[in-house]
């Protein structure tokens, strides 16, 4: 990730982590999708994990969860967040999709919510995400879809940009994030809209066997 998105996200990043979510329900409806599809000894691995909400709320639910971030900033705040709640099985630490540690093919499932319109080099990060799970395990993500919706949101966003009060943002279709996930290997297992009017595109899907 480039760098002035990383300077804007760790410069948010104590005000990300006071936020309410905005769509609660929505939230937890992905949430809870997503739960159903991790068991109890999963090794799972989340990129984009913030200040690792999410990640928290999944480790009961599997036998390990490493929460990554490329904000330092983000990444210490959810470190401290895990400590707090003395959580036993979860990691939190500084990584992308295509500059991270992990070797490759180790991990039962991958999670990218909220992060694939964040990436300029998305069809890389894909695939690079894909050689991250073993075959047969799950690639989960969840993408705002901006392409002919809000048409005053992507104006709005550029000017912010070029005076460092926003991040990179790719305006993505639904069909699109359905297709990038395809031409990355995957096999789409589950869809849906949380919440349709954004929209934003969940999707789950299976690295071939």
């Amino acid at each position: 990730m480039a760098t002035t998105s990383s300077t804007f996200w760790d410069g948010i990043a104590r005000k990300y982590a006071t936020r309410p979510i905005g769509n609660q329900a929505a939230y937890e409806q992905s949430l809870e999708r997503t739960r159903s599809y991790l068991g109890p000894e999963d090794k799972v691995l989340e990129f984009g994990a913030g200040t690792a909400s999410t990640a928290m709320l999944l480790a009961p639910h599997v036998g390990h969860i490493t929460a990554s971030d490329f904000s330092a900033e983000m990444v210490a705040i959810g470190k401290e967040k895990v400590w707090n709640e003395s959580l036993k099985n979860i990691e939190v630490v500084q990584a992308a999709p295509s500059n991270n540690p992990f070797p490759d093919e180790s991990f039962d499932a991958v999670l990218a919510l909220n992060l694939l319109h964040l990436l300029p080099a998305l069809e890389e990060d894909l695939a690079a995400i894909y050689r991250k799970i073993r075959p047969g395990g799950l690639f989960i993500s969840k993408t705002p879809c901006l392409h002919g919706k809000r048409f005053f949101v992507v104006p709005m966003v550029k000017i912010m940009q070029l005076v460092g009060k926003a991040p990179y943002l790719r305006v993505l279709s639904v069909d699109d994030a359905d297709r990038l996930v395809k031409e990355a290997g995957f096999e789409i297992v589950e869809t849906g809209l949380y919440p349709p009017t954004a929209p934003s595109r969940y999707i789950v899907a299976r690295k071939p066997a």
